[in-house]
């Protein structure tokens, strides 16, 4: 029975860290502005941004694009800071900026989803309260017109 392969074989990621790292240290030797990463390291984001995503505690969120693309912003982010003389497990450190970023934006989205309801909460008030001043209106109306001064 042969093992399914993962989808970001962390070796393969590990060398393609450490080639991008090895080409920054250049260009800032030579005072050169960083390259960009590689579409290899930009597809690991995404694939393990969109793994992360099909998790239980994630896939119910109909905001789940914007989770995805917040978490592969974090890690164009902070890809600078991966070390990999300290880790050699790149994607580990880049699923947990993901994770994290996910947590995030679900609590902007909660944030967000309150201000809404206090929002809709304060306009049912108002146009209750506006309702029965239409109606003591034209009550005061007719009993001004039944008892003329």
């Amino acid at each position: 029975m042969s093992k399914k392969p993962h989808y970001v074989n962390n070796k393969e990621f590990l060398a393609a860290m450490i080639e991008w790292n090895n080409r920054c240290k250049e260009a800032k030797k030579q005072n050169k502005q960083p390259p960009p990463v590689t579409n290899y390291i930009g597809e690991c984001f995404l694939k393990i941004a969109n793994h992360l995503s099909y998790r239980p505690n994630f896939i119910n969120y109909t905001y789940r694009e914007e989770m995805i693309s917040d978490g592969i912003e974090n890690c164009l982010q902070y890809v600078h800071n991966f070390n990999p003389e300290k880790s050699d497990n790149p994607f580990a450190y880049f699923t947990q900026i993901i994770y994290y970023a996910f947590l995030r934006r679900i609590q902007k989205e909660k944030k967000q989803a309150h201000v809404k309801n206090k929002y809709i909460e304060n306009m049912n008030r108002y146009f209750a309260i506006s309702s029965i001043a239409q109606k003591l209106h034209s009550i005061a109306k007719r009993v001004a017109c039944q008892f003329p001064f």
